[in-house]
């Protein structure tokens, strides 16, 4: 094949038309993207050789005007329904506090039925009503705050001082061989027995009644966290020395974390005690508290009154364990829930 000299026309070889026809669409497309700059760039030879069908190097860069494809969208993923949570919540709700309507209206019929004396145990819808004229009137306020400053204040100091003795206790053997006699002789020592010497040393004032309170919460928070510290799985120690820590370190990283639910057990049966306590206390010798209006209640025979003093009692000491509930849930969020 040969091709005259100067002239621009070019005759294709049928070599040239298979390798045409074998171009793949891709091959098309760049070389209808050639701009006539890039044709009148190419050198042209006089040679009687066919010019090879090379296709260029793809550019990097998208050509103006031509819009990328879109990447295939995911399937959404179906999102529960709000209606199967709401009601889940409500019938585990229902569940839960099944037992107490069961109690309240039982407390309200048993009464009216004349299955009790309503005198001494009126129903609860009047219960209720004395609550809220207790309220109203300013009273159960003030004898609710009065209980609440003197259990929390003996109940922290018994937290305060039980937590790091137990601890020491429990790491050290020998402090725990030299006191072990001593705290189980006051431990088997009830706290009410012990309320008539407190009020003669320390009189019928704040002073005692915070201090029972100090002494009744002290020895489950002791002895839980004593309990605490000697349980720690021996895997945990083991691992722990293995990387050669330090006994503060590990005392820090492995014992504490691990004493944690064990000690807030102590910690939730102290406030429990430090109500129930605090209350006995206050009918002793107080001018105000909630079990000052209990006793109250009693000599002047407005049972309603005491009864909605005690209902008050049940109701903070709920409040309370929850409140220690969530606070343990949060000092130990590192631990793997148990799977059923």
């Amino acid at each position: 094949m040969s091709v005259a000299s100067g002239s621009s026309t070019r005759h294709t070889a049928p070599e040239d038309l298979k390798t045409q026809e074998l171009t793949t669409p891709e091959d098309l497309k760049t070389q209808e993207l050639t701009t006539p700059e890039e044709e009148l760039s190419a050198p042209t030879t006089g040679t009687s050789s066919a010019p090879a069908t090379a296709t260029p190097p793809a550019s990097t860069d998208e050509p103006e005007g031509v819009v990328p494809p879109l990447a295939p969208r995911r399937p959404r993923l179906d999102r529960p329904s709000v209606v199967p949570r709401v009601l889940r919540a409500v019938l585990t709700g229902a569940t839960r506090s099944a037992a107490i309507v069961a109690l309240l209206l039982a407390w309200e019929l048993a009464p009216r039925f004349g299955l009790v004396d309503p005198a001494f145990l009126p129903p609860f819808s009047e219960v209720a009503q004395a609550w809220w004229e207790l309220v109203a009137n300013g009273q159960l306020a003030d004898n609710a705050q009065a209980s609440l400053v003197r259990s929390f204040s003996g109940f922290g100091i018994a937290v305060a001082v039980s937590v790091p003795l137990g601890l020491l206790i429990g790491w050290y053997r020998p402090v725990a061989d030299l006191l072990n006699p001593l705290l189980q002789v006051f431990l088997n020592t009830a706290a009410l027995a012990l309320l008539p010497v407190f009020v003669l040393l320390l009189g019928i004032g704040e002073t005692s009644k915070i201090s029972i309170v100090v002494y009744a919460c002290a020895w489950p928070v002791l002895f839980n966290t004593i309990s605490a510290v000697r349980t720690v799985d021996p895997t945990l120690l083991r691992l722990a020395k293995s990387m050669d820590l330090s006994a503060p370190r590990l005392f820090q990283k492995v014992i504490l974390p691990a004493s944690v639910p064990t000690i807030f057990t102590g910690i939730r049966l102290a406030g429990a005690v430090s109500i129930v306590v605090l209350v006995a206390a206050e009918m002793i010798g107080a001018k105000a508290g909630l079990g000052y209006l209990i006793n109250a209640s009693q000599y002047n025979f407005a049972i309603p009154q005491m009864y909605a003093g005690i209902v008050t009692i049940s109701v903070i000491g709920v409040a309370f364990n929850q409140l220690l509930v969530v606070v343990e849930k949060r000092l130990s969020s590192w631990r793997v829930p148990a799977t059923s």
